[in-house]
């Protein structure tokens, strides 16, 4: 049950990762990218945008995604789950 949870958690993560590096590209409507960024923020954005309501406006940077990440490594994976 542990390895599964740690392998949802590694997946999350990685889905978050690809959410920030293919948000540094411009997609065009309908082509792959579009489609492989509008499917990962569908996934991801549902725990973003609760980060983000409780962070502080810091303007056009998003430390939602760093948040989230520095969360599920150090507190899941570290601390409860062992990974």
């Amino acid at each position: 049950m542990r390895s599964l949870l740690c392998n949802a958690v590694s997946l999350f993560t990685m889905m978050i990762i690809v959410r920030v590096v293919l948000s540094w590209f411009p997609s065009t409507s309908g082509g792959f990218i579009a489609q492989v960024s509008y499917f990962v923020g569908r996934i991801t954005e549902p725990v973003l945008s609760a980060v983000r309501q409780k962070l502080p406006r810091t303007g056009a940077i998003d430390f939602s995604s760093l948040i989230v990440l520095l969360f599920l490594q150090i507190v899941v994976q570290g601390m409860i789950l062992r990974c």
